[in-house]
Formats: structure tokens, sequence, C-alpha cells
């Protein structure tokens, strides 16, 4: 291991000279250019390309750093040779007539001591001299010739003690910021306090409203900033304006980006791309700067888009706690972004797209009339949305025969663009794992879930016990969910262990895609809650841990019914406590209450007899239908997973609708 890294070092030197005799070269040949005077206003053909006046600036100042450090590597290189004698040994030579000559000054003396034997140079000396009156006469006593000087130079101590040892530190560093930067150039150094900001025109191929599946009513809206690109002329003959900024709002994956993308190339004009975080840095006033350029080089492109992705990194609110010095760097940036918006002509054919998916932190400033004038919501797919995705995502795969993708969207209920696509990804995956010629349902089946519920665990072996527990208590959720009124069909259940603490599952499939839930509907899903429960009690006699995920949903759907559905006969139709989503994404929510003790007492006695009431309906249930829930359990612990056409052959003989 060490001779390696002994070896690495030579070569790691031998490349920067070589890259620092490269440069030298390249920038001689364009000095010797510039002097001789044969470079045209034009340019000349054979100058290096890509070479601007603040390039040629940089040449030149480390060509000057380049020769004050080779004039002081020679220097320090003559001082070096040079052998320091204590002074008392001066004196004998002195005296012994074997100085050839000196140079005397107050802080040192050098010279040439006269060599031993014939044809030998002298040798160079230096010493530190005492405070001395007779050294002069001394020196002339023997024929010693010396030249007294008052002293150095304080300009050449300063260059060669302070300057030059800075310029070489700032240079080395400076060398080192480009190589790690990837050779971006100062601007995107160590902290990257440039104030220009690079931005290119997408060279991703263009995309169209064709290839983005799904998000209809966003497509629609967005075909009118379109129709602003092409033909401004049209809505201006009306008196109208085209609108400055489109914010869309949307969890992440939904495809805000790729419509952004699919309006660019639907327009037909240059598109930029930039993330809110590249405008903020250490440093107060480089966002500020770097907003303006992004504007000055958007209006020299016009008619383009600009498309800047998580906006919430520098369009906060600003009514949180001033910062040391009133503003800080973001807030510096969103004032400058709020005047630009504010401030460039409508008529230039530059629109501003924004995207979000925390927009209730976003300055009210922001999203006012005039600057972000449409706000576009991109949700979660439905169901013909989702299909839609799907066969946008499978086009170019061997689908087998068996491939359903209407319940593979079925089975895929709140995922959006971004997971299905992964779940396409991961069917192929296995397919491909297997050695087939082709993707087949059951691929489909176990990507969505692996993406839903996690990978299955191989080596969790459960104990027999354990085992028919499980069996027992998914048997228990699938019999009642196919027995009550209004619960959905069971596609799948399985007791295989996934992730990092699901034992098993029970997975339905909704009929049809529902917004609102009925009274009915809410009863029947705390029946099939706890029926898993009730399942583990009849038959085994006591409970386990395994139904506390099944407790908390079953006890959140009887509290919102009682204190915010008015779904209670003693309570009545109003609202109990108040409910505050503190972001737009978040699925908790704060509660503040605003009732009485005894109101809060009423409450609890209605919640808990709503839990009780379906836990009786769901032990009625699994009683009456013991039969079938002892065959389903048995089967479970044999195959592990069960579908839906041989739970409904376990079921043919029962009725339905209790």
């Amino acid at each position: 291991m060490n001779e390696e890294k002994k070896s690495d070092i030579p070569q790691a030197v031998v490349n920067f000279l070589s890259q620092l005799w490269q440069w030298l070269k390249q920038t001689l040949n364009w000095l010797t250019k510039v002097l001789q005077g044969n470079k045209s206003e034009q340019g000349d053909s054979t100058e290096q390309p890509g070479l601007d006046d603040r390039q040629k600036t940089w040449r030149i100042l480390w060509l000057i750093l380049l020769v004050l450090l080779l004039f002081s590597w020679f220097n320090s290189a003559n001082e070096l040779r040079r052998e320091e004698i204590p002074y008392n040994q001066f004196l004998n030579l002195v005296m012994q007539d074997k100085i050839d000559r000196a140079i005397v000054s107050e802080r040192l003396i050098t010279g040439l001591i006269k060599p031993d034997k014939p044809g030998t140079d002298p040798r160079p000396f230096t010493t530190i001299p005492l405070w001395d009156a007779n050294l002069s006469e001394k020196l002339a006593e023997h024929n010693v010739q010396y030249l007294v000087r008052s002293g150095e130079s304080w300009l050449g101590n300063i260059i060669f003690n302070w300057v030059i040892p800075m310029l070489i530190f700032f240079g080395i560093w400076f060398w080192i910021m480009r190589r790690m930067s990837g050779g971006g150039g100062a601007a995107r150094g160590f902290l990257n306090i440039g104030n220009k900001i690079r931005i290119k025109p997408d060279t991703l191929p263009k995309i169209t409203f064709a290839e983005v599946a799904g998000a209809e009513s966003a497509k629609q809206e967005l075909k009118e900033s379109i129709d602003f690109l092409k033909a401004p002329e049209k809505i201006q003959k009306l008196g109208g304006r085209m609108p400055k900024g489109v914010l869309l709002v949307g969890p992440p994956g939904t495809g805000k980006t790729l419509l952004a993308r699919a309006v660019s190339g639907e327009a037909g004009v240059p598109f930029f791309n930039i993330s809110g975080s590249e405008f903020i840095e250490l440093f107060v006033g480089v966002g500020a700067s770097r907003v303006r350029d992004l504007f000055e080089q958007a209006r020299q492109n016009a008619p383009c888009i600009i498309f800047i992705d998580e906006l919430d990194a520098i369009g906060r609110s600003r009514s949180g706690p001033i910062s040391i010095g009133g503003h800080d760097e973001r807030e510096q940036t969103l004032n400058q972004l709020l005047t630009e918006m504010d401030g460039f002509d409508p008529t230039s054919g530059v629109v501003v797209l924004a995207a979000t998916n925390r927009p209730e932190i976003l300055d009210k400033a922001l999203l006012r009339s005039g600057r972000f004038d449409r706000q576009i919501v991109v949700d979660k797919p439905d169901l013909q949305d989702r299909i839609k995705i799907l066969q946008l995502h499978t086009r170019r795969m061997q689908l087998a025969s068996d491939v359903d993708l209407d319940i593979i969207g079925r089975r895929t209920p709140g995922l959006v663009g971004a997971d299905l696509s992964n779940i396409a990804n991961e069917a192929a995956i296995l397919a491909a794992r297997n050695n087939l010629t082709e993707v087949r349902m059951e691929n489909f089946e176990e990507a969505i879930d692996r993406i839903l519920a996690g990978p299955e665990k191989k080596g969790r072996a459960l104990a027999a016990d354990e085992k028919r527990r499980v069996a027992y208590h998914e048997a228990g959720h699938a019999l009642v969910a196919e027995t009550v009124p209004t619960g959905q069909p069971v596609h799948k259940i399985s007791i295989i262990p996934r992730g990092v603490s699901a034992l098993g599952f029970t997975l339905q499939l909704p009929i049809e895609e529902k917004f609102l839930s009925t009274e009915d509907e809410l009863r029947d899903q705390i029946a099939i809650l706890m029926a898993g429960r009730t399942a583990e009690k009849i038959i085994l006699g006591n409970v386990s841990t395994g139904a506390q995920n099944d407790l908390e949903k079953a006890s959140e759907i009887a509290r919102s019914m009682v204190c915010y559905l008015g779904m209670s006969k003693k309570l009545g139709a109003l609202t109990y406590g108040k409910r505050q989503q503190l972001q737009f994404l978040e699925t908790e929510v704060t509660e503040t209450r605003n009732y009485s003790d005894e109101t809060a007492l009423l409450i609890d006695n209605e919640v808990k007899a709503i839990i009780d009431e379906g836990q009786k309906r769901a032990q009625r249930i699994l009683t009456e239908k013991r039969k079938v829930l002892d065959k389903l359990a048995g089967v479970l612990q044999e195959k592990e997973t069960v579908l839906h056409e041989e739970l409904a052959a376990l079921m043919q003989d029962t009725g339905r609708g209790l």
C-alpha cells in the first residue's frame, strides 16, 4: 500500500507540471499575437475559442504571477546555496586571509571564501554580524574587498516576504477550486460567489402534450399560455395581456416539470430550467444579482419560457422574524424577483413558469395578480388517468396477454405518475430476473406489493402459532369485507411478511373512483378494521399487538364521524374542535378544543359506541361464517397468498349483505 502511494505522488506532480506547461505555451502564444498586433477585431481563426476579455485578463495576471514566482524562486535558490557560518568563524577567516570579498549590511554579511585547493570555486557564505566598529579596519588590513550597504529595500522586503507568498497561496487555491468545480471558472468555485448565473437552453428531446398522460385540466389551462407565445397579437388586439407567471402546485411526482417542458415543446421556444436553490448563496446580494442576470438573459432570448423549480426555496414568506441586519440573502433574492416580475414588459414574450409542493409558505406578494397570474393545481391522477399513464410507460415493454392495466390502475389509488413509472420499471426488472421474454401480470402484482407494502422478507420465517394467528387475522378482514353491503371486493390476501413490521395484508379493489363516503360506508369500514382483532378473539381466545394499526384507523374514522361530520344522533349536526393542516401535503393536522368537559365526555362515549357497534357486527358475521373462516385461514397457512377467484369459490355457498 505504501509503495502504491509513493508511486502516485510523482505522477500527480508530473500531470500538474504538464498541464501548467500546456497552459503556459497557450498563454505565450496568445501574448505573442497581441504584442505583434496580428489579432484583428473580428478575432483570429487560430485563437483559442471561448477566450473572452475576462479570461484574457486572468491570463495576463497569471503570467505576471508566474514571472514573480520564478524570480522569487531563483533568488531563494541563490540564498539557499550560501553557507551560514558563525560570526567568530568569519573573523577567524578574515584574520587568516581566507575571505575574498564581502558585502556588509545592517542585517547580514555575505561574501566568498577563498578556495582551499587550486582549481576549485570560492564558497559563498552568509553570517549575522555583531556591532563592531573595528570591522572595516580588520577587512582593510587583510586586503578584503568589501561593499557596505545601508540596508535592504523596504519594497523588495514587502514583495518577497508578503506579496509573493500570498499570490502563491491564492494561485494554488484558485487552481484547486477550478478543479473541484469541474473547470467551471472562478464563478463556480469554492463558495460559488460569482454574480453571474449561466442558464442554458434545454438540450433534452422536445416533448409535447401527447407524451404527457393525464392532467387534462392542467394541460387545457397551459395551452392558453402556448397560444400567447405563438400569437401574442391575438389577445393584444382585444386589449388583454399575456400572463406574466404560471404557478404549478401539486404533490411531488405528479409531472409539474414534465408539463413545463411540454409547454416549451408545443410553443417551439427556448426553455430555461433552473432550480430555486441555485439563487441562494452564503454572501448577501449574490442571489439578487443572479435574478437580474436571469431575466436579462431571458429578454435577450425572447420569446422563451423560464421554469423555476422548487420556488419555495426563494419565495418563502417574509412574515417571520427579521434577521440581523434587517434582511438576509433569501429575502433580498425574493425582493429582486418581485421587482423583475413586476417590471418586465408582458409583451416581451417571456413567460415564467414555477413549481412548488408547498404553496402555503409562499409570500403573498409573489402570488398576487400581475406576478403569478395563474395557479394551476396538478393533482394526483384518478383511475382513468392512471390507466393512461400506465399505457404510456408500458408502450415499449413486451407485455404478456394476461396483463390488465385496468386492474393495475385500480390497485394503485393515490399513486402519482412517478410511482406508476417506478412500478412498470420494477415489473420489467422482476421479469428479467426470472429470465422471462415478456412482462407478466404476476410481475406487476409483485411490483405493486413491493412499492406499497415493502419487499418480501423471505428470510423471516413465522412460527406455526404466529402464522396461524396472522392467517385468521387477515381472513377475518377479508370475510367481513366481502360480506358488508358497501365493502369493496377483496383482490388479494397475503400473510407473507413485508417491509419493517407488516406480517400480512388484505387488499381491496374499488369498483369505481369515489370522492365521498356515506355514513353506512364509514360504519362498514370500521367493521372491516375490527374484524381481524375479532377473529383472533373468537378462534384463539385472546388478541395480539397486530391490530394496533387497525384500532388507530377505526378510532380516527369514528372520531371524525362524531366531531367533524355530524354523524352522531346525540351530538347532532355540529362540529367540535378546529382542525388546522400545517402544510399543503401534510397528512397530520393539529386540533384545537373549543367545547366543554361535558361535551368531551359525550364525544368519547359516542366514539366508543361506534367502535363497539363495528366490533359486534364483525363478531356476528364471523360467527355465522365460522366454517368459511376456518377454511380460508387453512388455505392461507398452506399457500400464504389467496386471490379473489379462490376466495369467491370458498364463499359461493354463503350469503352476502348482512
